[in-house]
């Protein structure tokens, strides 16, 4: 098998490093950790997602192998949503970056607010 070199074009590593990347994704699963959820109680805890959104994240989630969804023999139906074993290692990887970009905030909120006044002194 090819070894994994992410900076070539064709590499599948790219696939995962943009679920990585996608907030969305790692709000999902780390919401997971702690307890398996149905799918509106993700929604509602995830501000500013769409129900369409949401739906299209647990499924490619799922399809990777990150997530575990069971459908509750109800009326209606109820689906639940839990983490798998391989989706609490991607968790316990990026929840450093949450922590990062959650104690920064005000720094990087700063810098951009430095960044934009100079440039629209040099627009000027």
């Amino acid at each position: 098998m090819k070894v994994a070199n992410a900076y070539a074009a064709d590499c599948p590593t790219r696939k995962i490093l943009d679920r990585v990347g996608d907030k969305w994704a790692v709000l999902i699963l780390l919401l997971l950790r702690d307890e398996p959820l149905r799918f509106n109680q993700l929604r509602r805890a995830i501000e500013g997602i769409s129900q369409k959104m949401l739906s299209q994240v647990l499924k490619s989630l799922e399809r990777d192998g990150l997530v575990r969804r069971r459908a509750i023999a109800t009326v209606p139906v109820t689906v639940e949503y839990s983490i798998t074993q391989l989706g609490l290692t991607l968790a316990a990887a990026v929840d450093p970056l949450r922590h990062w970009a959650e104690t920064h905030l005000k720094d990087v909120l700063a810098a951009q607010r430095r960044y934009d006044a100079q440039n629209r002194a040099n627009a000027a």
